[in-house]
C-alpha cells in the first residue's frame, strides 16, 4: 500500500491541499505545530465579551475581480461574505498638533473589497469540514524529514507531551512560510545551498506586522459621516479601517507602522495607551469607550516569523515556483507563492504532478 502524503502546515493552503487530495481518493497527513488550524488566519472574539462578534486578526478581505482562485472557493463552499464598509469620508493624519484632514473620496476610487461575515475563520473551517476525522493533527512540529534509501520519507515530529513521533510518506508538501522551512526543518540528505537560498529570501507577507481591533458598542464614527477609513504618517497605526459587523458592535482595526523590533520594547501596555490616544485624535472622545481590545503580533509569533522577517518590507515580495532538484525532485513540494493582498500569499500545489504519482488505483 502507498504511504500517505504528508501536508505539514493547517492553513488555508495546506488544508485545501488535504481537501482536494482527498476529494482524488489519495490519503493524506496533515501535520500543524499550532493547538489551531488556520494558520496566519486567526478570527477571535474577546473572551470577556464573546456576544460583541469575532473580529480578523490576520487576513480579512479578498478581491473578486483580481482572486479569483479564492472567490471560487468561496463560492464552491458557500461561505457567506459582505463589502468592506467605505460610506462616508476618510480621515488622513499627516502632521503632529494638528486637526486630521477629512476627504471625501470620488466614487469608484476605492476598489471595493470583500470581507467574511463571522471573520475569515469561516472558510478555513468550511475546508475543514470537507476533510475526514483524524487527517489533522495539532501541536505536532515537524522537526526532520528524512528521505529513505528505499525512496520513502520519514517525517520526526515533537508532540505536546514531548515525545517524538515518526510519520512515513510517499511525498511532503511543506504549506507553511519558505524562510520555516530553510530555518526550523533539518533534511536529510540536505536541501541544495541554492534552494535553502531561495527559501530564505521568499519573505513570508505580513509577518512582521501587528494588527489591533478596538471593539466598540456600535460604530458610533458613521453618525458623524465618517467611513471609519484613516491613514496617518504619526502612528501608531498607519491604516486603519471599519472592522464592524453586519449588526451590533462597531469595530476598527489597524495595521501598525511601529517597526517589530520597536512595537516588542514598547510592550502591549503601552501599545493599547498609544492606539487609544491615536483613536480619540482620529475619531474624537467616544473612541475612549473601548468594550473590547484585540492585538497581535505576527511577527512574535514562532510559526510565521523568523528573525529576517523583523525587518519591514518595502515593497511587495517577488514569489513564484520553487522547484527542488536533484533526490529531493518530486518527493517534496513547495507549492507555487502568489501574494494576494490581505488574504496573504496562497500557496498553489500542482496537483497535475501528484496525480501522475498518486493515482487512485495505486493506493
Amino acid at each position: 500500500m502507498k504511504k500517505p502524503i504528508v501536508i505539514v502546515g493547517a492553513g488555508l493552503s495546506g488544508l485545501r491541499a488535504a481537501s482536494l487530495l482527498h476529494a482524488q481518493g489519495i490519503e493524506c497527513k496533515v501535520l500543524e505545530a499550532r493547538a489551531r488550524i488556520g494558520g496566519r488566519i486567526l478570527s477571535i472574539s474577546d473572551s470577556k465579551r464573546q456576544e460583541l462578534g469575532h473580529f480578523d486578526l490576520g487576513p480579512t478581505w479578498f478581491w473578486p475581480e483580481y482572486e479569483r482562485t479564492i472567490a471560487q472557493l468561496v463560492k464552491e463552499l458557500n461561505v457567506k461574505t459582505s463589502l468592506q464598509y467605505n460610506d462616508g469620508a476618510m480621515l488622513s493624519e499627516q502632521f503632529q498638533n494638528k486637526t486630521p484632514e477629512r476627504y471625501i473620496l470620488p466614487e469608484g476610487s476605492v476598489v471595493s473589497s470583500v470581507r467574511f461575515a463571522g471573520g475569515a475563520q469561516t472558510l478555513v473551517d468550511a475546508i475543514a469540514d470537507t476533510i475526514p476525522a483524524g487527517v489533522i493533527d495539532l501541536e505536532t512540529q515537524v522537526r526532520k524529514i528524512r528521505l529513505e534509501k528505499d525512496g520513502t520519507i520519514t517525517v520526526e515530529a515533537d508532540l505536546a507531551d514531548e515525545t517524538k513521533k515518526e510519520f512515513p510518506a510517499s511525498a511532503v508538501i511543506l504549506a507553511l512560510p519558505p524562510r520555516i522551512v530553510a530555518r526550523r526543518i533539518e533534511f536529510t540528505p540536505f536541501l541544495s545551498s541554492n534552494l535553502i537560498a531561495d527559501l530564505i529570501n521568499k519573505p513570508t507577507w505580513m509577518a512582521g506586522q501587528a494588527k489591533a481591533v478596538a471593539i466598540y458598542d456600535y460604530p458610533f464614527w458613521r453618525e458623524s459621516g465618517l467611513s471609519g477609513f484613516a491613514t496617518s504618517r504619526i502612528g501608531p497605526l498607519q491604516e486603519i479601517h471599519d472592522a464592524s459587523p453586519e449588526t451590533g458592535a462597531g469595530a476598527l482595526f489597524g495595521f501598525f507602522g511601529i517597526p517589530a523590533k520597536v512595537r516588542q520594547k514598547i510592550g502591549k501596555d503601552d501599545i493599547y495607551k498609544l492606539v487609544v490616544d491615536q483613536l480619540i485624535r482620529l475619531f474624537g472622545s467616544p473612541a475612549q469607550n473601548i468594550s473590547a481590545f484585540l492585538y497581535k503580533d505576527w511577527a512574535k509569533d514562532s510559526e510565521t516569523a523568523v528573525a529576517e522577517d523583523l525587518a519591514p518590507l518595502r515593497d511587495f515580495p517577488s514569489y513564484g515556483q520553487i522547484q527542488p532538484a536533484g533526490i529531493w525532485k518530486k518527493k517534496i513540494f513547495l507549492p507555487e507563492q502568489r501574494q494576494t493582498h490581505s488574504m496573504g500569499v496562497i500557496l498553489k500545489v500542482h496537483f497535475n504532478q501528484l496525480n501522475k504519482q498518486f493515482r487512485r488505483s495505486s493506493i
